[in-house]
């Protein structure tokens, strides 16, 4: 079986107007339901704390307490569900995040040390141009790793690039 990211099955959720595919990412949902994984869907913390109409977002904005409690929260849950499978037998071995994203980045996550928010004074351009790709875990899947980790479950870690999704489908297949 395999934990997944919500937006890989679900683009909707994205921030309106940015999913590059209608739906599912079905190279990647294909692939998994062609190797006869099942899929357990990660919620989106985004889309439940901020809506579909929010804009896009850096790790440092939701690298705060309240953001990592919630997440801890939506996670709960789809921990249990894994300890139950585990404990009856079944496998669960990989888990499928969204590099870029600031929640469900794996390898890599976008950052904005001076993003900040938005106001008539800023200047917008400014700190949009700044924006960066970092290699680090986006605060979503740093939670559920450690999560993970403290109650001994062990998986591989694979991140789509959206950017490059054929890449990505290679390297994910090599994993299985």
């Amino acid at each position: 079986m395999a934990i997944v990211a919500h937006c890989i099955l679900n683009g909707n959720a994205k921030v309106e107007g940015i999913c590059e595919y209608e739906g599912a990412l079905k190279d990647v949902i294909n692939y998994l339901m062609d190797a006869n994984y099942g899929i357990i869907q990660l919620p989106c913390p985004e889309t439940i704390i901020y809506g579909i109409k929010r804009w896009g977002h850096v790790k440092e904005q939701f690298d705060t307490p309240h953001f990592r409690d919630q997440s801890q929260e939506l996670l709960k849950p789809v921990l249990q569900q894994v300890k139950n499978y585990l404990d009856n037998g079944y496998t669960i071995d990989l888990l499928v995040g969204v590099d870029g994203s600031p929640s469900c980045g794996i390898y890599k996550t976008c950052s904005g040390a001076e993003w900040g928010g938005f106001s008539s004074n800023s200047n917008m351009n400014e700190k949009i141009k700044n924006m960066e790709f970092i290699s680090e875990k986006g605060i979503f899947m740093d939670e559920l790793i450690n999560m993970l980790e403290a109650n001994q479950i062990d998986m591989k870690y694979v991140a789509i690039d959206e950017n490059n999704v054929e890449e990505s489908l290679k390297y994910l297949k090599s994993l299985l």
